[in-house]
């Protein structure tokens, strides 16, 4: 039996730390024993993980044992780009200008306007938001180039997604906006009562403090991650306290986001509502009349 690869190596120590952070955040106690056991495994594992992937792509890596297809989306992805963006987010250190630049055409400064204007920070996410239309909403970005935007992206996502040769879920598939105004409702009452772990983001922290509540939990099937907005566009409005970011993902399906704000203006003034799902929320109050402010 030859001796397990550097990669692999590598690999099973990103997975003990993302347990390690999620322990500390007080994540779900069968998320964190799924991490180390998987890293465990693989840590043992005489096989390439690379070679797997490429051979037999995401089926291939699903089939290790204690590696389930939630594990083997986030070995896949950082066979493919070198990282893993939830490692990244537990860390505080994601970087989302960074990973913007890799879509050809991007530069520094758009990758900044895209991040800051429609607060995501992973590809899947800048995606939806050119499908429902909001790249062109971006300054600097007519349709034209939104479009150009999107072409590219999907043409990137569509490598990865062939590449890992498994039912991957549509990209647009996303939890009701119910589920997420109750994460929305949760994170902010526990933020509030000093309920919740913070970490020390990366950016606007010159400092290094600790400030950032984090909410980890598991609803329905969804593995959701909560955090205030920690943008510049938030701190220049000074809505970083009333931005909440909720990340969402299940099974091997790409981890996906949205923002939920406080609307200032219209029949849903004063309400909390899903940005870019703006309908589904009103039609959602109707349907609860009591439904809190």
């Amino acid at each position: 039996m030859s001796a397990p690869r550097a990669e692999n190596q590598d690999i099973a120590q990103r997975l003990r730390e993302g347990a390690d952070l999620l322990e500390a955040q007080g994540a779900n106690p069968f998320r964190i024993g799924a991490y180390r056991k998987a890293a465990d495994t693989i840590a043992a594992l005489s096989e390439d993980l690379r070679v797997i992937f490429e051979t037999h792509g995401l089926p291939g890596l699903d089939a290790i044992p204690n590696v389930g297809p939630g594990i083997a989306g986030a070995i896949a992805e950082m066979l493919t780009s070198g990282s893993w963006s939830q490692l990244e987010r537990l860390r505080g250190t994601i970087d989302a200008v960074r990973l913007f630049r890799t879509i050809p055409g991007v530069g520094t400064q758009l990758a900044e306007r895209l991040h800051e204007h429609l607060g995501v920070d992973t590809l899947e996410a800048l995606e939806v938001a050119g499908h429902e239309g909001r790249l062109a909403t971006v300054p600097g970005v007519g349709p034209r180039r939104a479009a150009a935007i999107r072409d590219s992206l999907t043409a990137m996502l569509d490598r990865s997604r062939r590449r890992r040769r498994g039912p991957v879920p549509p990209p647009g598939v996303e939890p009701g906006v119910g589920l997420l105004l109750e994460v929305d409702r949760r994170y902010r009452d526990d933020a509030a009562a000093g309920k919740l772990p913070t970490i020390a983001p990366g950016r606007f922290n010159p400092q290094g403090r600790a400030w950032l509540p984090v909410l980890h939990a598991s609803i329905d099937g969804w593995h959701v991650t909560a955090l205030y907005s920690n943008t510049a566009r938030a701190h220049e409005l000074g809505r970083v306290f009333d931005w909440v970011v909720i990340y969402f993902h299940r099974d091997a399906q790409p981890e996906l986001q949205r923002t939920v704000v406080t609307e200032m203006r219209g029949v849903l003034a004063g309400r909390r509502v899903v940005r870019g799902r703006e309908a589904e929320c009103r039609a959602w109050y109707l349907s609860q009349p009591e439904a809190a402010r």
